[in-house]
């Protein structure tokens, strides 16, 4: 997915000048490294208010219209009012797109109603992650990862190296491949093994 915004480059900062760019429904924001200058820049509020609310601007390689250029990046930090539906700051990170990239990719778990430990067996899956450190070449940075969620049965789990990944993509692991999800009965609940001997006991 392309996803472009459209900027203008930012004379005057400083706290003073960041409230009068607000008031007129404009937000501060900056994109810096790649070895040059940052470059400060305002966004339409409006329009990455917006943006923001979809999970593949999070994860997705962006270009920013600035001053006849054109900025590939990535989003690094947003900052939000304290109450308020307002973007006060974003931050973004210039991209080289012949080097590889380090980020994060949200996960998306597919196909627990056919999970034999829930169809069956009454569990309960639970997230122990929910986005990914990878890295890969900006080309191929993808918009997130599913997690099949369809052969566990109660008591097993998924761990990262039963993630199907794209090609040129490698996660960053911490720890000796990690539990991304589990498959548990709710608290309370009993197995049927354990349900049939309780049974046979009475």
């Amino acid at each position: 997915m392309s996803i472009e915004l459209n900027a203008n480059t930012r004379e005057a900062q400083g706290t003073g000048a960041s409230r009068r760019l607000r008031r007129a429904a404009q937000v501060p924001a900056i994109i810096y490294g790649g070895n040059q200058p940052a470059l400060a820049i305002t966004l339409d509020h409006n329009e990455i208010y917006h943006a923001l609310r979809k999970e593949a601007f999070h994860a997705s390689v962006l270009t920013i219209n600035v001053a006849g250029t054109k900025e590939s990046v990535l989003l690094r930090d947003t900052q939000m009012h304290a109450y308020r539906q307002q973007v006060m700051h974003v931050d973004f990170q210039r991209v080289d797109l012949t080097h590889e990239l380090h980020t994060k990719v949200p996960l998306h778990f597919i196909n627990a109603e056919a999970a034999p430990g829930v169809k069956m067996q009454g569990g309960v899956v639970s997230h122990v992650m929910n986005e990914l450190d990878i890295k890969c070449l900006p080309s191929a940075l993808p918009e997130f990862l599913e997690v099949d969620l369809s052969g566990l049965s109660v008591g097993q789990s998924v761990h990262i190296s039963q993630i199907k990944l794209p090609a040129g993509v490698e996660v960053i692991t911490h720890g000796t491949d990690p539990v991304v999800a589990t498959l548990t009965l709710p608290r309370g609940a009993k197995s049927d093994d354990a349900a049939a001997a309780g049974e046979a006991e009475k």
